[in-house]
C-alpha cells in the first residue's frame, strides 16, 4: 500500500453496520421506553426557569410517533440541538480531510519521525507524559471532541516508538476522558454545574487534584502494563492489522528523500499543530468565544489545513484531492453522530424525561448519605446513556437538585455529576466520540470492553470510595 492510498479513516463495511444496527437497536429502545414510561410536565417559576418541584402526569396517550422515532437520526438535526449537531459533523469532516492531506504530503511521517528519535530510548517516560498532557486537557479545560484531531499524530507516534494504535487511543482519547471526569476546572461540569447550583467551584478544589491524582495513577498504570505487554510481544497487539497499514506508509523509512522539503514540511507542521493547540486551549479558557471553538477550528482546519499542504508541496491539485478524500471518507461517521444524538430527541418528543427526573426525590428519601450519592450516581449514568450532552445534563440535573434537598452538600452533588458525566464518554456506546476514535484504529466496540472492564471495574470502586471519603471529611 502507498502512502497516498491510506485513509485517515478506513471503516471497514462489516464495522460500519455492527455499530449502526447497535445504535438502530438502542434507538428503538428509546421509542419503546416512550410507551412504557409515563408523559410528564414540569411547571414554572415566576423567573420562567424550570420548577422540578411542581410535577405533573400528563394523562392519555404514550409513546412517540412512530414515524417521528425510526426517522429520529435525521429529525435531530432540526431540533434544538440541531446546529450544534451539524456544527460538530462538520467540524469532523474538516478536521479528518485536513489530516488526510497532512498524511499524503508526509507531514505525519516527518513530525512523528522526529519525537519518534528523541524519545526512543525514554518511551515509557514518552507514554507517561501524554497520559498527563491529555488527562489535564479534559480535567482543566473540559477538552474532549477537540481530541479527535490529535488521534492520527497519536497513534502513529506510539507505532513508530514500538507500540501499537491502541496505546495511542489510550493515551489520548482514553486519557482526555479520564480527566474530563476527574474535572478540576472543566467549564462543561464543574464550572457550569457550580453556577447551576449556585457554589464557588474552588472551594475545597484540593480534594479533587487528590482525585485527579489518583486516577492518573490508575491509567498510567493500565497503559503500562499493556505497552510493556506489547513490547515484549508485538503478535498480542490489539490494533495489529491497523499497525500493519500504517507501517506500510513508510512512517519510518523516511522515504521522502528531499532535505529542503523536510524541512520545510516539518516546519509548516509544527507550526500548523502549535497554532491549532492555541486556539483550543484559547477558546477554552476565554468564556467570550467559549461557544465558538467549534466555529473557529472549523475555519482553521479548512483554511491552513490547505495551505499547509500547498506549502510542502507546492502543488494545489493534489493537496485539493486529497482534502476531498478525506472529507468525503468521514462522512460514514456521521451516521455514528446522528444515531446516538436522536436518543434525547425521542425522550423529549416523548415526553418522558420529566417523569424519569421527577424519581430522584422519592428514590432518594430517607436513605443514608452514602446510599443516596450513589443513587444520585446511578441515575446521572442512566440519563448519560441517553443524553450525551454535558451542557444538556447539567441544567437538567443540577437544576434539579437546587431544588431538591438530599441532605448532601453543593460541592458533593458537583462531584457526582462530574464522575457520572465523564467516565462514560469512553465507555457507553452512545458516545459519538468513542465509536469514531475506534473506527479511526479499526477496532471493534464490543473488544474494547471486553478488553477495558478490569479498568472501570478498578475506577468504579475509587469513585466509590471518593464519594465514601468526601462525605466523612463533609467535602
Amino acid at each position: 500500500m502507498k502512502q497516498k492510498d491510506k485513509k485517515i479513516i478506513d471503516l471497514s463495511t462489516k464495522t460500519f453496520i455492527q455499530v449502526v444496527l447497535f445504535l438502530f437497536a438502542i434507538v428503538i429502545l428509546s421509542i419503546v421506553l416512550t410507551y412504557l414510561i409515563p408523559k410528564g410536565e414540569f411547571g414554572l417559576n415566576a423567573d420562567g426557569s424550570m420548577n422540578y418541584l411542581d410535577y405533573r402526569m400528563i394523562e392519555g396517550e404514550r409513546g412517540i410517533n412512530i414515524l417521528k422515532g425510526i426517522f429520529a437520526p435525521v429529525l435531530v438535526f432540526t431540533s434544538d440541538n440541531g446546529i450544534t449537531l451539524i456544527m460538530l459533523s462538520l467540524f469532523l469532516m474538516v478536521v479528518f480531510a485536513s489530516f488526510q492531506v497532512m498524511n499524503d504530503v508526509g507531514g505525519i511521517r516527518v513530525l512523528i519521525g522526529a519525537v519518534a528519535d528523541r524519545f526512543k530510548r525514554r518511551k515509557y517516560l514518552l507514554l507517561a507524559a501524554l497520559v498527563l498532557v491529555f488527562m489535564c486537557f479534559g480535567a482543566f479545560l473540559g477538552l474532549f471532541e477537540e481530541m479527535l484531531a490529535m488521534l492520527p499524530i497519536i497513534t502513529a507516534l506510539c507505532v513508530v516508538v514500538g507500540f501499537d494504535s491502541f496505546t495511542g487511543f489510550l493515551v489520548s482519547i482514553i486519557a482526555c476522558g479520564f480527566g474530563f471526569a476527574t474535572a478540576i476546572t472543566n467549564p462543561f461540569t464543574v464550572l457550569l454545574a457550580s453556577k447551576i447550583i449556585d457554589t464557588n467551584p474552588m472551594e475545597n478544589i484540593w480534594y479533587r487534584f487528590v482525585i485527579f491524582a489518583a486516577m492518573y495513577a490508575l491509567m498510567l498504570a493500565f497503559v503500562l502494563i499493556y505497552a510493556r505487554r506489547i513490547a515484549k510481544d508485538p503478535e498480542k497487539s490489539l490494533t495489529k492489522s491497523h499497525d500493519d497499514k500504517l507501517r506500510e506508509t513508510g512512517m519510518e523509512s523516511g522515504e521522502e528523500t528531499e532535505p529542503e522539503r523536510r524541512k520545510r514540511t516539518r516546519i509548516t507542521y509544527t507550526l500548523f499543530l502549535t497554532v491549532c493547540l492555541a486556539i483550543i486551549i484559547v477558546s477554552s479558557v476565554v468564556e467570550a468565544i467559549r461557544d465558538y471553538t467549534v466555529v473557529i477550528l472549523i475555519a482553521y482546519f479548512l483554511i491552513f489545513g490547505l495551505v499547509s499542504g500547498i506549502v510542502c508541496t507546492k502543488k494545489a491539485k493534489p493537496v485539493f484531492k486529497s482534502f476531498l478524500k478525506g472529507f468525503v471518507g468521514s462522512i460514514p461517521t456521521i451516521a455514528f453522530i446522528a444515531l446516538a444524538s436522536s436518543i434525547k430527541y425521542i425522550f423529549d418528543e416523548g415526553q418522558i424525561m420529566p417523569t424519569i427526573v421527577h424519581q430522584v426525590n422519592e428514590i432518594t428519601a430517607g436513605r443514608n448519605l452514602f446510599v443516596i450519592a450513589l443513587l444520585i450516581y446511578g441515575i446521572i449514568l442512566v440519563l448519560e446513556f441517553f443524553i450525551t450532552s454535558s451542557t444538556a445534563k447539567a441544567i437538567l440535573v443540577m437544576g434539579m437538585l437546587t431544588v431538591v434537598n438530599v441532605g448532601l452538600s453543593k460541592q458533593m452533588l458537583v462531584l457526582i455529576y462530574t464522575f457520572a458525566d465523564g467516565y462514560t464518554n469512553v465507555i457507553f456506546p452512545t458516545s459519538p466520540v468513542l465509536l469514531i476514535s475506534l473506527s479511526m484504529i479499526e477496532m471493534d466496540y464490543f473488544k474494547w470492553i471486553k478488553r477495558s472492564w478490569p479498568l472501570f471495574i478498578v475506577n468504579a470502586a475509587l469513585i466509590a470510595l471518593f464519594l465514601f471519603i468526601g462525605i466523612a471529611i463533609g467535602y
